[in-house]
């Protein structure tokens, strides 16, 4: 999985609030079979937990990963150094140099950002050179990190070994990568169509060009074993729609790469489990890796996880006032090739390892030349900086001109980087298991490549004259393609993720904002080019021109496309149309109460319209009052929104703005009869029926933002 920001969809709800102005071939079963984790997590734990241990003697260096792992050849000539780099490409980390580096910055983040532990590796010219486990596993019974034996959720970087499967039944011949995916599938989960010419085809998941919607709500991560389905079966139930032609844009779905496993274990006729530990996890000896979990068993499921692994998996948590809160164990096994692996630091090193020898560690191979030369090839040109895919890893620029084959992952409480950077032969993982995780996670590598590779740069960037000249060329707001498109699924994430506004500073600089942060850039190049470096990084964007304008802009990580769209589509639209019908709905029902008897002289059409839009007014505000209460309820815990989607609070909520929105209806037909007559003994007055009016015109476009916005569908939760 990668990062799903649940707390950018709750502030986006936020928004709305207050702006004025978002079943298949059954595996063996387990002779281990373990029982669940416990469901009750247990008290919060006070930071003070973590306080500093009496001082012990440092641990010696990790040994080499292998007897046979080969030592850096002494260089003929001097290797180059970049510019104030420390050190030249040919040039190895110094180990103890390396570990303090890293204690520092791990124990820092750990501190400042509240995580209970984390789990590193480094591996460099076929050795592990650093291999620690920092703070807690578990809290009762206190358990540390042991980087050899603790087990970290991988998240999405477990779609890696998905495309090695994939790129296995490539150079077996079963599978081929420009034909159609539905030629490796079963015909229960086939793709249809649905008005599409060109088919799916396997080289399109591994770049993520399919053409899926994205859903993650209520499917893709589970609390309760009871409601895990097979893989097949979640395949079947749960198809994305397809909303535009594959191998266009790139824009991430997990539902994409679970679809390439199956078809792996399909050409393969072995369960998707089985194949991973037959052909990748085996033959390296990573004895801590696993796509299992720890379950009671189920007919069609998968064997459990053996039960020793299982006593070594970290718990999951949350940071509190109170401290650290255990959470429930987060099931992914119906979605196990993109998102279900656990795994060591220990074994992540052998496995970058393996991924830098081109397939082979130890003597053993387990792909071939043609998989290593996918796994280093973009399937698509980017723009300088911006990251793409080369068969489903992720091309990322590094500090000093690197280049990196990476992949992130993210449950809702872990958070993973793996990168290997070949020019430096170069291998770095990182973990964490706590929700607050991922600022560290995501900064890990680069920090560590600039601090030893990387060649100084000036910061802040200065902005441009020339940008703030052409700053209607790219102002305005931009919607995620990485979304639902249709429902209250739909309503809900793109709040979450479209809410990005753009804008330019009298400095020359370019804003991105959404509801939880903002970020700084300027031009890199002529400002026509449309590309942009950060004011205080390395990272790039790029937006997409065309007559001088931008229409989309590509973020760093290449993962989605933002599209430019109109006004009236924006968030701050329908904030502003949420604000004016509850003001609206609160104005009718005091009117109620404070209109004088001359005031309720009526005809009898407008006695009937004037009811409709005091029942239209108590809907509203009864819909906002529930959207409201689960809004507190998403801020208090994220998984109470995956887990419980989408629960009777939103699904009333958009209920009732159905209604109160059908009404509408009514009340414009009934338009003219309330405004005939003019000034009558019989009639409201012209005040009144002004009044009437603009609520009927309010009402009629927040009702028309929200049919468009997918939130008038509670058949659709």
């Amino acid at each position: 999985m990668t990062r799903f920001n649940l707390r950018a969809a709750v502030a986006a709800f936020a928004l709305l609030l207050t702006v004025p102005g978002l079943a298949g071939a059954q595996d063996e079963p387990s002779t281990n079979s373990t029982a669940p984790p416990a469901t009750s997590p247990a008290a919060p734990i006070p930071y003070t937990k973590l306080k500093p241990k009496p001082a012990v003697a440092k641990p010696k260096l990790p040994a080499p990963a292998s007897a046979t792992a080969a030592k850096p050849a002494e260089a003929e000539m001097a290797p180059f150094v970049a510019p104030g780099a420390k050190l030249g490409a040919g040039q190895p980390i110094p180990p103890a140099e390396l570990e303090a580096f890293v204690d520092g910055v791990v124990k820092d983040a750990m501190q400042r950002e509240h995580i209970a532990g984390v789990t590193v590796s480094v591996v460099q010219n076929g050795q592990v050179i650093l291999k620690k486990g920092y703070g807690f596993a578990s809290f009762s019974p206190e358990r540390p990190v042991d980087p050899d034996r603790t087990l970290f959720r991988i998240g999405s970087v477990s779609k890696t070994f998905t495309w090695i499967a994939v790129m296995k039944e490539v150079e077996a011949g079963r599978m081929r990568l420009d034909q159609p995916v539905n030629l490796y599938l079963p015909e229960k989960v086939q793709v249809k169509d649905q008005g599409f010419d060109n088919p799916i085809r396997v080289i399109n998941l591994m770049d993520h060009s399919s053409g899926f919607e994205d859903r993650v709500l209520g499917q893709l991560f589970e609390d309760n074993f009871d409601r895990v389905r097979p893989l097949e079966v979640y395949l079947r139930q749960e198809r994305p729609k397809r909303v535009r032609p594959p191998g266009f844009v790139s824009s991430y779905s997990n539902y994409g790469a679970a679809l390439a496993g199956e078809a792996a274990a399909w050409t393969s006729g072995k369960p998707y489990e089985r194949l991973i530990e037959d052909d990748i996890l085996a033959p390296l000896r990573l004895t801590h890796t696993t796509f299992r979990e720890p379950h009671p068993g189920k007919l069609g499921m998968p064997g459990a996880m053996p039960t020793a692994l299982a006593a070594d998996v970290s718990d999951a948590f949350r940071w509190t006032p109170a401290g650290f809160q255990r959470r429930s164990f987060e099931y992914l096994e119906q979605v196990a090739p993109a998102g279900a692996g656990s795994s060591t630091a220990g074994d992540m090193g052998r496995y970058m390892l393996a991924l830098l020898g081109n397939g082979t560690l130890d003597g053993v191979t387990i792909f071939g030349p043609q998989a290593a030369s996918a796994f280093r090839t973009p399937i698509r040109p980017t723009p300088p900086g911006v990251n793409g895919w080369a068969h489903g890893f992720i091309v990322w620029s590094l500090p000093g001109g690197h280049k990196g084959y990476s992949h992130a992952g993210g449950t809702m409480s872990f958070f993973t980087e793996m990168a290997v950077v070949p020019d430096l032969n170069l291998g770095v993982f990182i973990s964490t298991n706590t929700e607050n995780g991922s600022p560290l996670v995501t900064r890990f590598v680069p920090t560590v490549v600039r601090q030893f590779y990387g060649k100084p740069e000036t910061f802040p960037r200065p902005g441009s004259p020339d940008l703030v000249q052409q700053a209607k060329a790219f102002a305005g707001r931009y919607v995620s393609t990485r979304r639902p498109y249709s429902g209250l699924e739909g309503f809900v994430i793109r709040l979450a993720r479209a809410g990005l506004k753009v804008s330019v500073t009298p400095e020359g600089r370019l804003v991105l904002s959404d509801a939880v942060g903002s970020s700084v850039w300027t031009p890199d190049g002529p400002v026509e080019n449309g590309q942009f470096i950060g004011v205080q990084d390395d990272s790039r964007i790029a937006f997409l021109m065309k007559d001088g304008r931008a229409t989309a802009m590509l973020p760093s990580d290449g993962s989605m496309l933002y599209e430019r769209i109109p006004a009236w589509k924006s968030p701050v639209t329908l904030a502003v149309f949420d604000l004016l019908s509850v003001l609206a709905a609160v104005a009718t029902l005091v009117g109620l109460a404070v209109r004088n008897r001359r005031d309720l002289r009526e005809s009898t059409t407008q006695g009937r319209a004037g009811l409709v839009q005091n029942i239209q007014a108590g809907l509203w505000l009864v819909a906002t009052l529930l959207f409201g209460v689960f809004l507190m309820n998403a801020l208090s815990d994220i998984t109470w929104v995956m887990y419980g989607w989408p629960g009777p609070l939103i699904l009333l909520a958009s209920a009732c703005a159905l209604v109160a929105g059908a009404l509408t209806i009514v009340t414009i037909v009934a338009l003219p009869a309330v405004w005939s007559g003019g000034r009558r003994v019989d009639s409201w007055s012209y005040l009144r029926k002004a009044s009437f009016t603009v609520t009927v015109a309010i009402y009629l476009g927040f009702s028309l933002l929200l049919a468009a916005w997918g939130a008038l569908s509670p058949w659709s939760g």
